[in-house]
């Protein structure tokens, strides 16, 4: 395979309807506003770690119905019973640590409500902060968190510019929805 410069070029001269091509155009690097969302964008992405990309994009409707629709209230509750079903679950990642790590960071998200009024506020509330500050932010409350998740998160939710390159099309539509790198740029 070649080797690419960014994720914008990798996707280039794909169908439309290939799957890092659809992420590309209408996922990446957009903000996010639902918490549940959020959510499901970080348990995708710890998921991810070891594996390609396109293994996650492949199984990301198998990983939404497992985790009850990335409803974090109903993750954050779930038990023995629930942790057994996942690891037996043949459309998901079944690694303990992974499927252990999601409960606990639904724990911790809905902790943070309590004091931020979402997921959202919390990430809002600390940004701007350099890829460095947040992995050691995220590493204080998160499990499986290092900063390649960590940055790969933030960028693919518009916290952290860097999901596309200025030339990209895409680029400019990310940036009129006001992604919160830009704000942070912004004298």
């Amino acid at each position: 395979m070649p080797e690419f410069s960014s994720y914008c070029d990798f996707c280039l001269n794909r169908a439309p309807d290939d799957l890092d091509r659809a992420y590309h155009d209408t996922q990446y690097g957009f903000p996010l506003d639902d918490d549940n969302e959020l959510f499901g964008r970080l348990l995708l992405e710890i998921n991810q770690a070891g594996l390609s990309w396109r293994t996650i994009l492949a199984k990301q409707d198998d990983f939404r119905r497992a985790y009850s629709g990335f409803d974090i209230d109903a993750v954050a509750a779930y038990g023995d019973t629930d942790r057994e079903r996942l690891l037996a679950d043949a459309g998901i990642i079944r690694n303990k640590l992974k499927v252990g790590a999601a409960i606990h960071n639904a724990q911790v998200i809905r902790e943070l409500r309590n004091g931020f009024g979402s997921f959202k506020g919390w990430l809002d509330a600390h940004h701007p902060l350099s890829k460095a500050e947040w992995t050691k932010l995220f590493k204080r409350h998160f499990k499986f968190v290092g900063g390649e998740i960590v940055g790969e998160f933030l960028m693919s939710t518009g916290y952290l510019r860097g999901a596309h390159v200025e030339s990209c099309p895409v680029f400019r539509r990310i940036l009129e929805t006001g992604p919160a790198w830009a704000a942070a740029e912004r004298p």
